[in-house]
């Protein structure tokens, strides 16, 4: 039977489709500074993106986990986190934003 246990931390999870007008060059800066946020919020431990499948429509995912829960929270107030989500969401056609705390499932 598994065993599932509560992880430290927090996940936050993007899906995004960007406007047709976005160009290579101003994604690349865009990814760049939601990169940069790991060193700008202290709770934030870990940023990684990718281009997805295009599942549902989405065509980017990028994930940033946290040392907990309440982290996830500071981030999402930050100051450095509300502005470059203020430039970043706009050119955004089509996004889905989850935050979860993980669970651990160990088969033993």
């Amino acid at each position: 039977m598994a065993a599932e246990t509560p992880a430290a931390g927090g996940v936050h999870i993007v899906l995004a489709r960007f406007k047709e007008e976005v160009t290579p060059e101003r994604l690349d800066h865009l990814i760049r500074g939601f990169g940069s946020l790991v060193n700008l919020v202290p709770s934030m431990k870990a940023f990684n993106w990718g281009t997805d499948n295009m599942h549902q429509g989405f065509t980017h995912v990028f994930e940033s986990t946290f040392e907990s829960t309440e982290g996830v929270k500071e981030y999402i107030e930050h100051p450095a986190h509300v502005e470059f989500a203020n430039e970043f969401l706009p050119v955004l056609e089509k996004t889905l934003i989850i935050d979860y705390k993980p669970t651990i499932v160990n088969n033993s």
